[in-house]
């Protein structure tokens, strides 16, 4: 018995033959575990790894408290609290946001890629909605020693 000095196998007991109720005990609680408090952007569609937003000079100073956040990747999808809608679903969604509270800023994380036109029809029907906080524009700051892309 040089392999097995202590004989430690002859000391374990049987492998069970059928399966315990602990087992499906663990199993549903690791699938309420991740209902409860798993995060609804978990495989669902977000921003990608390219998503850049503009630099600007003055973003630092410009900058203010929003409530409401939502980011462009590209024209006609946006992202919300909710998920990817588009334009159309945007303005119902901006009415919604608008009548739950009142003075409301919309903050607009928007790729650089984005064409201007869209960011103006976006603050059009914030305006429209009911945001009387305004709409803002995310920016990053120009880096030291750096001129603003455009």
């Amino acid at each position: 018995m040089i392999t097995h000095p202590l004989d430690l196998a002859s000391k374990l007991r049987p492998p069970p033959r059928s399966l315990d109720a602990l087992f499906f005990v663990d199993g549903v609680l690791i699938v309420a575990f991740f209902l409860l408090f798993g995060s609804r952007f978990v495989l669902a569609p977000g921003l990608g790894v390219d998503f850049r937003l503009p630099n600007g000079a003055g973003a630092d100073a410009a900058a203010a408290p929003t409530a409401v956040v939502i980011s462009l990747q590209h024209s006609d999808m946006v992202l919300v609290d909710d998920g990817m809608v588009d334009y159309a679903q945007l303005r119902v969604w901006l009415e919604k946001r608008a009548r739950s509270e009142k003075g409301l800023a919309l903050l607009v994380h928007a790729d650089r890629r984005v064409p201007f036109e869209d960011l103006a029809v976006i603050a059009e029907m914030a305006v429209k909605a009911g945001f009387t906080g305004g709409v803002q524009w995310a920016m990053e700051p120009v880096p030291a020693g750096a001129s603003a892309e455009h």
